[in-house]
C-alpha cells in the first residue's frame, strides 16, 4: 500500500481506536460516547449544540448518544432558568470518574504512539495536523 497522507491517517486513526477500545472494554462505552466524556470534562453543563461542534458529532447523533449516556447514569440533562429550548449537560459523578479514566487513557495511548519522538518533533506534528484540520474544515 502506498504510504499516502490518507491511507496514513485512516490506518493510524484505526490503530488508535483499537487500542483504545481494548482498554476500555469494561466500560462498555459505545464509539462515540468516550470524545464526550472528555469534553464535558473540560466543558461541564453546556449546551447540546456545543459539545456537538466541540466533538464534530452532527446534532441528532448528539440527542441519542447523550440518551444513551444518561440511561448509563453518566450525564444529566437540565433546563436552566426554565428555559426549554436548551438543555444543559452535566457530569455526574459515575460520568465525572469514569472520564478520568478515558483521559488517562487516552495520555497513555498518545505516550505510547509518539514514544521516541522529541518534544519539538511532538509540537510540529500536532501544529501540522492543526493545519489539516482547519484546510479541512474550510478554513484556508
Amino acid at each position: 500500500m502506498e504510504e499516502t497522507l490518507h491511507y496514513l491517517l485512516m490506518a493510524d486513526h484505526s490503530l488508535l481506536q483499537k487500542s483504545f477500545f481494548a482498554g476500555i472494554r469494561e466500560t462498555e462505552l459505545t464509539p462515540g460516547q468516550p470524545k464526550i466524556l472528555d469534553y464535558l470534562s473540560d466543558h461541564d453543563g453546556v449546551v447540546q449544540k456545543e459539545i456537538a461542534e466541540g466533538c464534530h458529532i452532527e446534532p441528532a447523533t448528539m440527542t441519542s448518544v447523550l440518551l444513551g449516556m444518561e440511561k448509563k447514569g453518566l450525564v444529566v440533562r437540565k433546563n436552566l432558568n426554565g428555559n426549554r429550548r436548551n438543555l444543559y449537560v452535566y457530569l455526574t459523578d459515575k460520568g465525572r470518574t469514569l472520564a478520568a479514566k478515558i483521559r488517562s487513557k487516552f495520555g497513555a495511548i498518545e505516550e505510547e504512539a509518539l514514544f521516541g519522538f522529541a518534544d519539538e518533533e511532538k509540537e510540529k506534528l500536532i501544529d501540522l495536523l492543526m493545519r489539516v484540520n482547519k484546510n479541512l474544515q474550510g478554513g484556508v
